[in-house]
């Protein structure tokens, strides 16, 4: 087996307030192998994206790493010096934000991003940046790209924003792209072509992606994994069919069960009650135990098991869809 392009272990993110010292993301670890496609999702507040931040150095202070260890291809980069964090960026990590139109310089043309970029992490020349610049833009299927290089950011459509966005992610050819909401801002037939475009480029590229969304629809057809996450823990990990196909924690099977289908068979969708706990008042025990159908005594005085990197189990104490479970079909 290959070794991974981006390893997370126990990773813990704080942020400290004046009453409690908040924990946004909590004991997570997870692998990404080389063109692997892991999909991070998990309602709104449940430390997705402060995860991706983590992982690239982009924490806003106070928020910073307080525990566990990030490595990119076996080098740990949670410790290093801003100055050599800031060169991995682009180099070996690309970033693809939710929104394409903060993501650019609206000053800068298009070409001269993607030539700033190129010439910084690849050290080649103006005209071969630009040359290459012409190239990525047309890989990503921006009609005329060599007439279209010298235009504004504002002079496109949203959905041709974020594909510059996913060239400009690409084009210092990086190991790792991670993907926050990068559909979110669009309308859905031009979701599914930013979709189907990041993933055939790092196919292509044996690119590694972490794909952040809260969509089960977008992970069903990208991820090859997917890390299911709740207030800032990992509750399951494991390959896309079987944790969507039989969930173990109750609450990827909320997820599942309140995601539309594309079939009319199912009349009604089915709704995970109350919302996601605040930082500062996580209940004991198990964290979604106060929404959780199938709590028990120990789920509201003992904390979830931690889940390890590669299991493809669920946190749970009592998971639903388990080994034992279905040997007794």
């Amino acid at each position: 087996m290959n070794s991974p392009v981006l390893s997370v272990r126990d990773l813990v993110v704080e942020i400290p307030t004046r009453n409690a010292v908040l924990k946004p993301v909590d004991g997570v670890s997870f692998d990404i192998a080389p063109g692997e496609i892991l999909g991070v999702v998990g309602e709104s507040g449940a430390g997705k994206s402060m995860t991706g931040n983590a992982v690239i150095g982009l924490l806003d202070r106070p928020a910073h790493i307080s525990g566990g260890q990030i490595l990119l291809k076996g080098q740990r980069i949670d410790n290093l010096p801003y100055a050599r964090m800031r060169k991995l960026r682009g180099a070996e990590i690309g970033m693809v934000f939710q929104d394409p139109l903060t993501s650019l310089n609206p000053l800068l043309t298009i070409g001269d991003q993607l030539s700033e970029t190129m010439i910084e992490h690849l050290g080649i020349s103006q005209a071969e940046a630009r040359k290459r610049a012409i190239a990525a833009l047309d890989e990503v299927g921006i009609p005329g790209a060599a007439d279209r290089i010298d235009s504004y950011p504002h002079e496109f459509s949203g959905g041709m924003r974020q594909r510059v966005v996913i060239a400009l992610a690409l084009c210092a050819e990086p190991s790792l792209v991670i993907a926050d909401e990068p559909t979110t801002a669009l309308d859905v037939s031009v979701q599914a072509q930013i979709i189907a475009l990041l993933r055939r480029l790092c196919r292509e590229r044996d690119t590694s992606v972490m794909l952040i969304t809260h969509d089960m629809g977008v992970i069903a057809e990208t991820a090859d994994r997917v890390a299911v996450v709740y207030a800032g823990r990992l509750a399951e990990l494991g390959p896309v069919a079987e944790v969507l196909g039989r969930p173990r924690h109750p609450y990827t099977e909320g997820l599942m069960g309140s995601t539309p289908a594309a079939s009319a068979g199912r009349a009604r969708l089915h709704q995970i009650p109350g919302s996601m706990p605040r930082l500062g008042h996580l209940p004991p025990g198990c964290p979604f135990h106060p929404r959780c159908p199938k709590a028990q005594d120990d789920c509201r005085t003992d904390p979830a098991p931690t889940l390890a990197a590669c299991n493809g189990r669920a946190a749970c104490w009592h998971p639903v869809n388990s080994p034992e479970s279905e040997a007794a079909e």
